[in-house]
């Protein structure tokens, strides 16, 4: 699969009307949206997909699949479903309400290359750094500190 970075989109407004709504206060994915923006970008993924080959599934959407996974402790197949399904998690990933989402092995595919790539800590080192930003996360000192912080993470990340 090759990659063509794309400007990240807006959050299309018929889902955002649908998803306001019935999120009338939000929740944690349309709030992590509203306040980080897409977090991740495609250009930072670039060195992982080859320039010859058919367009891949966007890179930043994935990632950010892969922290609403985790987050949520699900499955490959509950996470691409979660995409076709939920409104907040078309929200977060910018998604027309009809947008039918993925087969859910992209997402290993996607973890696959970013693992071979060298980059495993890409997708949190650029979430903490977001989140440190924001003033969401204290930054620290060392990195066993910050993969500490994991948890704290995992657990405010919960839906509401």
């Amino acid at each position: 699969m090759s990659l063509k970075p794309e400007a990240i989109p807006v959050v299309p407004e018929l889902t955002v009307q649908v998803a306001r709504s019935a999120f009338p206060k939000g929740n944690i994915y349309m709030q992590m949206r509203d306040m980080l923006g897409s977090i991740y970008r495609d250009d930072q993924f670039i060195h992982l997909y080859p320039s010859d080959r058919q367009p891949a599934v966007s890179p930043w959407r994935l990632a950010l699949v892969t922290v609403m996974q985790f987050a949520e402790n699900l499955s490959d197949r509950q996470a691409a479903d979660a995409v076709r399904f939920r409104l907040d998690w078309k929200y977060a990933l910018s998604l027309e309400l009809t947008d039918a989402g993925f087969h859910y092995s992209v997402l290993s595919e996607f973890r696959s290359r970013v693992v071979a790539g060298g980059s495993g800590e890409i997708l949190l080192e650029i979430l903490l750094k977001h989140l440190v930003e924001a003033g969401l996360l204290e930054k620290t000192r060392s990195t066993t500190h910050r993969f500490s912080g994991c948890v704290g993470i995992r657990e405010s990340l919960k839906p509401t």
